[in-house]
C-alpha cells in the first residue's frame, strides 16, 4: 500500500496559493485572511473525508477517522498550515497535508485500524504578531493558559481572543483542550529538514528522536559616543568593535567544537550615526545543542572571554536570559518503531536531532511524540527557494503510513511499554 503521490503534489500545489506574493513565495501567517481562506478549505475537505472535524479553543484543527473500537485513545498525524513572511510551500504543510493523504489512502483501502487516527494542523506554529511561536502545540498541552493570554494584542491592537474566535476557537474554551488530551495516545509530525544533514548523506529521510534546547540572552555593550573626526584610535570606547569581537567569538567557539550552533542575528546600534562613534550596541545571542550541559558549557565559556574582552577595551557589558528551552527527547520507542518500519521497506534512513523547535516538542510533554525528517534540497527553508523532491517526499509518506499499522498493532490499552519488535 502506498500513498498517492500525484495527488498530494496537486494538494500542495493548490494550497500554495493562498498567500503566494510577487516574490514567489508564501506569506500566510495565523489569522491572516489568507490563513482563514485555507482553514475553511481544509475543514470542508476534511468533512467530505467523512472525518468528524473539531476545533479547540486555541484554533486548532482536528479531524478524527473513527477505528474498529478495539483500543481507546487515537493517533494523531499533522503539522501546522501557517507560514513565515515569503517563507516555501512545504514548511509545515506538507506535514498536514501527508497526513490528510495518509487518511485517504487508508479510507481508499478499507484499512479498520483498532486505534482512531486523527489529523491535527495547529494554529501559529511560526512566529506571528503576537510573538508566540507554537502558539496552538504549546496552548493544548497546558503551556499557554487563558489568563495569560487575555490580554495579549497584535501590532493593531486586536485581542488575541478576539481573532480565536473568528476562526472557532476562545479563551473560553481552553479548559476543554485538558479533557481532549488524554485520547492523544502517539502524535507523529513529518516536516522537511531545514539543513544538508539528509542532503549530504544522499538519503531521503531520518527518524528524529530528540529536539534540541534553545537559549536566548539579550546582551547590552556599552561604551562612550565621541565624534568620529576628533576622537583618535587609541582613545576610542567603542561598543560596536567590542561587540563585533564577541559575536565573533561564539562563531569561534560553536566551529571549533562542533555540536553546538550559535547565532547573533538581532543587532541594534546606537546613536547608528556615521559620524559618532557607537556609543552603545544592543544584540541576542542564540546558542542550540542536543544536550544542556553542552549549551552550559557553551554559554559560560562565550562569556568567560566576553568579560575579558570587555575590560581589555573599557566596556560594560549587561545581560538578560530571554529564553531557556530545555532539549526533549522524543519518544525512543515510537522512534524504534519507525525505524523496523524502514528496515522492513528497505529504505535506508538516518536517526537525527532535530535542530529547530517543532510542535513535536510540545506534544511530547503529554504524549508519545516523534518525527520523521525529509531531505531539504541545499538546506534551503523559511524561503520560497525551500524545496523537497517529490521521490523522497513519497518515501518519508509511505514510512509514516505503515508506520501507523505497526504502532496501531504494537500500542497497547494501557501506557505500558511498547512491543518493539528491535530485529
Amino acid at each position: 500500500m502506498k500513498i498517492n503521490l500525484h495527488r498530494l503534489l496537486v494538494d500542495i500545489e493548490k494550497y500554495a496559493e493562498f498567500g503566494k506574493n510577487e516574490c514567489g513565495g508564501i506569506t500566510r501567517p495565523s489569522f491572516s485572511s489568507a490563513d482563514h481562506q485555507v482553514r475553511e478549505m481544509f475543514i470542508k475537505e476534511l468533512e467530505e473525508m467523512g472525518l468528524t472535524v473539531t476545533i479547540d479553543g486555541a484554533a486548532n484543527i482536528w479531524a478524527k477517522l473513527k477505528g474498529n473500537g478495539k483500543k481507546n485513545g487515537s493517533l494523531v498525524i499533522g503539522s501546522h498550515l501557517d507560514s513565515v513572511p515569503n517563507g516555501g510551500k512545504y514548511d509545515g504543510s506538507l506535514g498536514v497535508l501527508m497526513a490528510k493523504e495518509i487518511v485517504k489512502t487508508i479510507i481508499e483501502n478499507k484499512v479498520n485500524l483498532d486505534h482512531d487516527l486523527e489529523i491535527v494542523s495547529f494554529t501559529a506554529e511560526e512566529s506571528n504578531d503576537f510573538n508566540l511561536s507554537t502558539f496552538g502545540s504549546r496552548s493544548f498541552v497546558g503551556k499557554l493558559t487563558a489568563d495569560q493570554l487575555k490580554e495579549s494584542r497584535d501590532s493593531t491592537g486586536a485581542l488575541l481572543n478576539g481573532e480565536l474566535k473568528k476562526v472557532g476557537g476562545g479563551l473560553n474554551q481552553f479548559p476543554a483542550m485538558k479533557d481532549m488530551q488524554a485520547e492523544k495516545k502517539a502524535f507523529i509530525e513529518l516536516h522537511i529538514e531545514q539543513g544538508k544533514r539528509l542532503e549530504s548523506a544522499d538519503i531521503s529521510m531520518a527518524v528524529i528522536h530528540s529536539v534540541v534546547g534553545t537559549y536566548r540572552s539579550f546582551i547590552k555593550v556599552i561604551g562612550e559616543p565621541n565624534h568620529s573626526g576628533t576622537t583618535m584610535m587609541v582613545n576610542r570606547i567603542d561598543a560596536l568593535t567590542a561587540a563585533a569581537e564577541m559575536i565573533l567569538e561564539v562563531e569561534r567557539y560553536c566551529r571549533e567544537k562542533g555540536n553546538v550552533v550559535g547565532t547573533v542575528g538581532k543587532i541594534a546600534v546606537t546613536p547608528n550615526a556615521a559620524n559618532i562613534i557607537p556609543g552603545e550596541v544592543e544584540f541576542v545571542l542564540e546558542i542550540r545543542a542536543e544536550k544542556e550541559e553542552t549549551i552550559e558549557l557553551a554559554v559560560n565559556s562565550i562569556q568567560e572571554v566576553w568579560a575579558e574582552i570587555a575590560k581589555k577595551r573599557g566596556v560594560q557589558l549587561h545581560k538578560e536570559v530571554i529564553l531557556d528551552q530545555k532539549p526533549v527527547v522524543l519518544d525512543q520507542e515510537l522512534a524504534a518503531i519507525l525505524e523496523n518500519t524502514a528496515r522492513q521497506m528497505n529504505e535506508p534512513y538516518l536517526t537525527l536531532p532535530s535542530m529547530a523547535v517543532h510542535d513535536a516538542a510540545h506534544m511530547a510533554s503529554i504524549t508519545r511524540s516523534v518525527m520523521v525528517f525529509v531531505k531539504s534540497i541545499a538546506g534551503k527553508s523559511h524561503c520560497p527557494e525551500e524545496y523537497s523532491e517529490p521521490a523522497d517526499i513519497e518515501k518519508a509518506g509511505n514510512l509514516i503510513l505503515h508506520g501507523i499499522f505497526n504502532l496501531d498493532r504494537a500500542l497497547p490499552e494501557t501506557k505500558d511499554q511498547l512491543q518493539v519488535n528491535n530485529k
